[in-house]
Formats: C-alpha cells, sequence, structure tokens
C-alpha cells in the first residue's frame, strides 16, 4: 500500500509528507532530487476500544507508506516534466498504488509561487497534462515494438499482440484528447491486459489543496468549485492546511485541543488525509482481537473470508473451516465474544462471506 505526493515546486508537498510521517525532510525551493519515504498509521479507534475490551499486550494499526517524489525544477520551455526524474524515482512513481497531488492553494509572498499568481485550477491541469504526456509517450513506445515485431511469433502470440494493439490505440486516443486513463471505461480484461504499464493516469488521486489559515473557514466551498471542474474518475478532492498541521505535531498533546478550537477546527485534517487515502486504495479494515494483540488488517473491499484469513498467514487461507465473525457495534455493545455468542450476534461463516469494514474476525483452520 504506497502513496506517491507529487506537486509542482513551492506546492508545499513535502510539508505535507513531513506532517504525515511526522519527519524532517528538506523543504523550500525545489527540494533537490530526494526521495523521501514513510510509513504511516491508520488511525482507527476501534482498536482503543476494543484494547479495553481484551487488555491486550500491543495494539497493531494498519499502514500505508507514501513516497515523497521531487519537483523538478521547469525546463527552458517552462514546463517540467517526467522526464527530468531520475529513473528511480518515475519507477517509484509508476509503481506506487495511488497519488496524493498537493495543490497549492495558499499565498505566501515569502514563498512565491514559480507561475506568480496562486491558481489551483491551473497547477492541477499543468501536473495532470505532465502525466498524460508521460503515458503517451510510453504506448507509442510500446506500438512502434508491436508494430516492428508483433507480427511474428505463435498465432496465439500473435493474436495476444493484437488485441493489446487495439487497447493501446483506444488508449492513445483518450490521451491525445487530454483524458486520462481512468476516465476510459476499460473492462476488467481489458485493464489486467495493460496492467503492466503501471500508468499514471490510471491510478486513483486524492487531490490535496494546501490552504492557509485565513482560508479554513471558506476552504469547503475551494474543494466544491475545484471539485465541479474537475469530474474525474477515481479521484477524491479535499483540504489541509500543512503548516497549520505542522505546528499542531509539535505541540504537547494537551496543548492540542486548545489550539485547534481557536482555529475553528473540529477534525485533524492529517487524519482525515490518512483515512481518505485508505479509502483511496479501496481498502477496509477487519479486526483480530485477543490477549496477545488487537490488530487491524487491510484487504480490498470485497474480499472474501478465506481473503481474510490469508492476508493473516497463508496456512490459515490453505486450511479454512470457517470465520467466526461478529460485528465490532455488536461486541463493543454486548463486552466480549461470550456474550456476543450468547446474544447470537457471533455467526459462523464460509469462505465466501463478504468481509465488512469493522467486522471482528477468528478464523478456525485445519493444520493439517
Amino acid at each position: 500500500m504506497q502513496i506517491a505526493i507529487v506537486g509542482l515546486a513551492a506546492s508545499g508537498k513535502t510539508t505535507v509528507f513531513n506532517t504525515l510521517t511526522r519527519g524532517h525532510a528538506q523543504t523550500g525551493g525545489y527540494g533537490g532530487l530526494t526521495l523521501n519515504v514513510g510509513v504511516v498509521k491508520v488511525p482507527d479507534p476501534r482498536l482503543d476500544r476494543l484494547a479495553e475490551i481484551f487488555e491486550p499486550k500491543k495494539i497493531v494499526h494498519a499502514d500505508v507508506t507514501y513516497a515523497d517524489l521531487p519537483a523538478p525544477p521547469p525546463s527552458s520551455e517552462g514546463h517540467v516534466g517526467t522526464e527530468e526524474l531520475p529513473a528511480e524515482h518515475l519507477a517509484r512513481l509508476r509503481e506506487s498504488d495511488a497519488l496524493l497531488h498537493v495543490v497549492r492553494a495558499f499565498d505566501d509572498p515569502s514563498v512565491p509561487h514559480p507561475d506568480g499568481p496562486v491558481d489551483p485550477a491551473r497547477d492541477l491541469e499543468r501536473l495532470d497534462l505532465e502525466f498524460i504526456l508521460a503515458d503517451l509517450t510510453l504506448v507509442d513506445r510500446r506500438l512502434e515494438r508491436l508494430t516492428s515485431s508483433g507480427r511474428h511469433g505463435t498465432p496465439a502470440e500473435r493474436e495476444a499482440n493484437e488485441r493489446e494493439e487495439v487497447i493501446l490505440r483506444r488508449l492513445k486516443t483518450e490521451l491525445e484528447a487530454g483524458r486520462p486513463i481512468r476516465d476510459a471505461g476499460l473492462s476488467d480484461d481489458e485493464a489486467k491486459a495493460v496492467r503492466g504499464f503501471r500508468f499514471l493516469t490510471e491510478k486513483p488521486v486524492l487531490v490535496l489543496l494546501n490552504v492557509g489559515e485565513s482560508q479554513l473557514g471558506t476552504a469547503d466551498e475551494l474543494v466544491a468549485r475545484i471539485e465541479s471542474g474537475y469530474e474525474h474518475q477515481h479521484v477524491l478532492v479535499d483540504h489541509l492546511s500543512a503548516k497549520i498541521e505542522m505546528e499542531l505535531g509539535e505541540l504537547e498533546p494537551d496543548d492540542v485541543a486548545t489550539f485547534m478550537a481557536e482555529l475553528g477546527i473540529a477534525e485533524s485534517g492529517l487524519e482525515r488525509v490518512i483515512r481518505l487515502s485508505y479509502k483511496l486504495l479501496g481498502l477496509i479494515s477487519f479486526l483480530t482481537a485477543g490477549p496477545d494483540e488487537v490488530r487491524a488488517w487491510p484487504v480490498p473491499d470485497g474480499s472474501t473470508a478465506v481473503d481474510a484469513a490469508g492476508a493473516i498467514h497463508t496456512d490459515l487461507a490453505k486450511g479454512f473451516i470457517r470465520a467466526e465473525t461478529v460485528s465490532f457495534d455488536d461486541l463493543v455493545s454486548l463486552g466480549s465474544t461470550a456474550e456476543a455468542r450468547k446474544a447470537g450476534r457471533l455467526r459462523s461463516e464460509g469462505r465466501t462471506y463478504r468481509v465488512a469494514d469493522g467486522d471482528v474476525i477468528e478464523i478456525l483452520f485445519s493444520r493439517s
């Protein structure tokens, strides 16, 4: 589960990275070509509540890995291209599961915008275009290879190449029209056929508007305005004041609530962004609880009970018998697994049961 943080220079993306990871990566200017990576725990108050019931030795949160990609300086043509990134960084970008696109919305004379006036819609479109061009280059290169060598090989290989070429030409049309691949409406089979390319514009995106303190009261309106002009598939839009969240992270815990109240902040933007990142990846959490540990296990939404067993250990999936399951709410309201069983809320689910977010599960399996 890895999300690449991207953004133009002076967008505040490395400050966002530092805020999320409690890190100290260099900010300012173009940040050099340093690649920053950090692992973040996904906030889940359900784990604390289960810990009160089971008194475990440890609590284990799900986590998300963030990679902060550098923003190269503009080229002589006045734009930034992914071709200017080192191969290692571009590979990291393509290998990521999703993108967190930090877009500057704050105005700070001490940190001038490279393009003059602050314009979130312009900056959002600009980096989108760079990713479209990067994917188009990849498509063109592959089509050239298919044209030169695609007529060779076995009949099965030629047929596979022809199918791939049809899909790629369709994607080429979309990209040349300025549309991302995530909007192309690929079928499951088509998406599987081109999955190996790891197209940038196919990835889900969280657009994060980095606002200033003076914009907190109108940030939701800004989000709505950007959303109305940015209607793409698999995209979430939200806001965060990276500077304020950074300041909150430096306070003593007892002072955080007071500072948030003074600014009229009802919820930590940091925790909201982490939860949205989790949602962006299409993940839910099932929970396990006992005297040794209470843990959140991330699985794709739609996973079955046997998938959940495999997330814990492959042996559990191989020897799966059933999943003893109770919802988090039922378990907490009844106070224990034993009481949930007495009340008929503890269910025995089979292999094909679709796991729900917050299910507390114990896998019964055969060791033979």
